[in-house]
């Protein structure tokens, strides 16, 4: 799944993103650590991969969109 970076603190290595319908989800250093990344702008276009659903729903991957 695509969205948009939007908050990223490197102290933490956590932050957030919007997905393409505005709706906003967080991420923590877990799901940054997994993607290899070692910085993230905002407004960057990334890829990400969530596990659960509703309320439970998180993100596990963060990565860069790359085509």
């Amino acid at each position: 799944m695509q969205a948009t970076s939007f908050t990223y603190d490197p102290d933490t290595r956590s932050g957030s993103v919007l997905l393409d319908d505005g709706t906003p989800m967080e991420f923590d250093a877990a799901a940054f650590d997994a993607g290899g990344l070692r910085l993230l702008r905002s407004g960057q276009r990334v890829r990400i991969e969530t596990a659960g659903d509703g309320s439970e729903r998180r993100i596990t991957l963060v990565t860069l969109q790359t085509f």
